[in-house]
Order: C-alpha cells, then structure tokens, then sequence
C-alpha cells in the first residue's frame, strides 16, 4: 500500500522539494499551513509530514517548533537541509510591464524578509503582502493574469504555474538554507537512498523547575561533561504565564544507550521535564537535479 506524504502546499513551494528529495512514488498531498500538516499525520490523515523549521536568515519557523513541543503524538525522523533560491515572476500577459509599476508582489512572510534589500532598493513604491506560502503567492500571480502582480517564489513554483521568471536570484544572500524535517507517528529513523547522510541529531525539548536558580547552567552541564555537542539550543514560550518557557535544544549525535540517556537523568533529576523529539538522519541537498535547477 503506498505511504502518503502531507506537506504545505500547493505545488511549488521550497518544501515540496525536500519531500521529491526524500521520497519517491508515493503519494503527495498539499495542505494550507503548517499546523494543518502536522494535525494530519497525528490523525493519521497522511504517514509522513514535511515541514519547514528553520532558515538561515530568518531563523526558527515557530509555528512549527510550537506544535511540535505540544504534539506528543509524533516524532521527527528525518530532516533535508534545502538551498534556497527566490525570483520574481509574473503572468505572461505581464512580462513586458515595467516592474515598477506593479500593484502588489506576494510571497510567504520569510520570502519577503530574504528578500528585503532588493524590495527596498529596487521596488520601494511596490507593495509586499504576505500569503501561506511562495507556492501560494505563484498560484494567485497565474489565476490573476488581468492584475499588475508578481510573486516570489522558486523555479518548481514558476514552472507548475506557467509564471515568466523576470528576476532571478533576488535573494540577500547567497548562502541560505532551510531546515526540513520530517515526522511521523512512529520514532522510527527514516533514511533516504538518494541523499548522502551528513550526520546524526537528536531533538529535545527540556523546561526548568521555577524555583531552582541556576538550573539552566546545570542542564547545560549536563551536556558539557559528557563531551555532547548542542548545535542549537533555543527558548519558547510555554503559553502558561510570562517567564515560563520551554528550550529546544539539538543534540549533534545519535541517540545512544549511555550519554544522552543519563544527561536526561541528571536533569530530570533537577526537576527539569524532558520529551525527546526524535533522533534521525539529516541530509544536505546539494541543489542539483531537475527540482532546483534554474
């Protein structure tokens, strides 16, 4: 029977590239927003979601991070690492037309900001609205063929909706990347035969005793002493009062039977409660290939 693969959606949106990076034949289905893919795969709508978790520029997704440390019912087992690309594109009808006299320019909110020196320097009349996703931003730009708009987006997203490519690269930097991991309701590793392995994480999210000073330095030692590498370690609101927060926190190792299991230990031991996220493959995904080509 084949799986089926949730992912924000429509086609053409840089996270439809990780999942044609991940998987094969099976089944793809878009959906609107984050929080809805993920509710899917706990529900047991789709076998795997794909999405986005953090950009270079624009650093955590939060969304995603917050249903993740609320969702207890899935794991993440798998993540591909994306280089990130933005053009400008528009309708055929409006590919002659001055740029400057656009209406609107339309793309997901992280889009935009990646975006923000060439909006500013090149189009600073032209307003910039926000949309679920470049996908989306594209799919409107080609259903709108009579209005004077555009939309950032990547090469898959100007291809699938017929959209002429006016501006290429308009990104701030060159070296941007986005963090896609994969979840699903079982913690089993997912590993992918068309992408090389880079390494091992583990994710965990940790939140401290209220009445215990110190007790971040103490978790950090934890890790410390036992020679385990964190590559990221980042707060959250827990949504339960001001000051209350939870720290999410990768571990650049796989899950073993020893260290990580004893510097949950110790910390549980502090008080601190501990939910591991997943343990898994990341992959780097070099931008080759039909899917990225530009």
């Amino acid at each position: 029977m084949s799986e089926t693969i949730g992912y924000l959606g429509p086609k053409g949106t840089f996270t439809k590239i990780a999942v044609d990076a991940m998987f094969n034949g099976e089944v793809k289905k878009g959906y609107k927003n984050i929080p809805e893919s993920i509710d899917a795969v706990q529900n047991g709508e789709i076998d795997y979601a794909v999405v986005p978790l953090e950009n270079t520029i624009e650093g955590t997704v939060n969304v995603t991070l917050d249903y993740l440390i609320q969702a207890d019912r899935v794991k993440i087992v798998s993540e591909v690492i994306v280089p990130i690309r933005q053009h400008l594109m528009v309708h055929s009808n409006n590919k002659t037309q001055p740029l400057e006299e656009l209406d609107v320019i339309y793309s997901h909110p992280h889009a935009i900001a990646q975006c923000h020196a060439f909006l500013r320097k090149q189009l600073p009349a032209v307003k910039a609205q926000t949309m679920t996703s470049t996908a989306a931003a594209a799919e409107y730009v080609s259903n709108h063929p009579e209005e004077k708009v555009a939309a950032i987006a990547n090469h898959l997203a100007a291809k699938e909706y017929n959209l002429d490519i006016v501006k290429k690269d308009i990104h701030d930097f060159d070296n941007n990347h986005t963090r896609f991991v994969v979840l699903h309701k079982d913690d089993t590793a997912l590993t992918s035969n068309k992408l090389e392995e880079k390494g091992y994480k583990t994710s965990i999210t940790v939140s401290l005793p209220s009445d215990r000073p110190g007790a971040l330095h103490q978790v950090l030692s934890a890790f410390a002493w036992r020679n385990l590498n964190l590559s990221k370690i980042e707060s959250r609101p827990m949504k339960t009062g001001l000051g209350n927060y939870y720290f999410f926190i990768d571990i650049e190792q796989k899950m073993d039977d020893v260290l990580i299991p004893n510097a949950i230990a110790e910390m549980e031991s502090l008080g601190c409660s501990v939910s591991v996220l997943g343990s898994y493959p990341y992959y780097l995904h070099s931008g080759n290939g039909v899917t990225l080509a530009v």
